[in-house]
């Protein structure tokens, strides 16, 4: 039997470990730093249909409906005006079976662990990698240890486990912006709460859309702002009460508003990956954000952490995982390039950029060929 371990209890490494305790060839183990998994209130996501297939696999179509929701289109705004600019109907690329959902990221990782039980081992922080033949030596901070056959990694953007492997040569880099996320109550007032509002500002944007079928709405802001390299070192400022405050002074008028009534309100930099990184080991591989995280301006970071885990799970099981990374790459590299080109766009701030841009829209979004170049590509796995 194959021993498996897996550093990183976050959606990518919860879901590979649910894909191999279904096959009796392998015997897991997940590794989580924290002392618990981390279910903190206040993120939404969005899975298009590529991470939903693959979920379904797992029952995730048995999910309760007041626990996720189905929005059919996106409606995209003008912050200034609050006009709506266009929409555009994501549940063209629905199935019977397989929909574009979103739900509270808590209510995800509640649904990938609940199978798992004590396959799932916290207070195990990675101290050390050790590499022998075809055998992996994992140790750790509480001084135990565990061998294995095959290494996943998925301890995210800051991975510990990749600094050790690389020897710290491979950094995030700082994507110029800050995220303001949180869940609103649904008791508020707000343009759609059956479908996803996208808000067009300049140097910044923001998302509203239903997690569940209760009324509560998700809201991420994505908003250009400098930090210097010490503030980007320095994690704590973003719990600092003085930090918080200064950076919600230079919140956009228009956002305000969304922001009153929030309870749990989550202010971070984004940091996002600049190379890719590959070992020369085949038993040791990346997925999720450890493997590259992107600019979260595409609603592609978690279908595409569940899309890399079932993709890296299949080419194990066919041992034929030296054909993983490449694959990986390609498709990540597309993503990649749609996400800077959304924030380019979604960030313009010139006026007669942003009428040039808003004509685009309104055409593009009615263009079968160009939605199944621009989004039906990535939506196929």
């Amino acid at each position: 039997m194959n021993k498996v371990g897996i550093i990183g209890a976050g959606i990518s490494g919860l879901f590979i470990a649910n894909l191999f305790k279904r096959n009796p060839n392998y015997q897991i183990s997940v590794f989580e730093k924290n002392n618990s998994i981390n279910l903190e209130e206040g993120y939404g996501i969005q899975l298009s249909v590529n991470s939903v297939r693959l979920l379904n696999q797992i029952g995730f179509n048995k999910l309760k409906d007041n626990k996720k929701f189905n929005p059919d289109k996106i409606n995209f705004y003008s912050v200034k005006s609050s006009n709506k600019i266009c929409d555009l109907g994501i549940s063209d690329f629905n199935s019977q079976d397989c929909k574009y959902t979103t739900l509270k990221r808590s209510d995800l990782v509640n649904f990938l662990k609940i199978d798992l039980g004590d396959l799932i081992k916290t207070n195990h922080n990675i101290s050390k990698i050790d590499q022998e033949n075809q055998k992996i030596k994992l140790s750790f901070e509480n001084n135990k240890t565990f061998d294995c056959d095959y290494l996943i990694i998925s301890d995210g953007v800051f991975s510990r486990s990749k600094n050790l492997i690389s020897k710290n040569q491979i950094q995030p880099k700082y994507n110029n912006t800050l995220a303001i996320r949180g869940i609103i109550p649904s008791s508020s007032n707000v343009i759609d709460k059956k479908n996803i509002s996208l808000f067009l500002g300049s140097d910044f944007h923001h998302v509203i859309y239903p997690v569940n079928s209760n009324g509560d709405l998700n809201l991420i802001v994505i908003m250009k702002y400098n930090l210097s390299s010490n503030e980007q070192k320095d994690y704590s400022l973003f719990s600092n009460e003085n930090f918080i405050k200064e950076i919600l002074n230079n919140v956009p008028l228009e956002i305000k508003k969304f922001l009153d009534g929030i309870k749990e309100l989550k202010i971070f930099p984004v940091f996002v990956s600049n190379n890719f990184f590959k070992t020369k080991n085949n038993n040791i591989h990346f997925i999720g954000d450890a493997f590259f995280a992107f600019p979260p301006s595409f609603a592609q970071g978690a279908s595409q952490s569940i899309e890399g885990a079932y993709e890296l799970f299949k080419s194990i099981v066919n041992n034929t995982e030296g054909n993983f990374f490449k694959n990986r790459v390609k498709k990540t590299k597309m993503v990649y390039n749609r996400s800077k080109l959304n924030q380019f766009a979604f960030h313009l701030s010139n006026p007669l950029t942003k009428f040039i841009r808003n004509i685009f829209l309104k055409r593009l979004v009615k263009n079968k060929k160009f939605l199944g170049f621009y989004l039906g590509k990535i939506y196929k796995n």
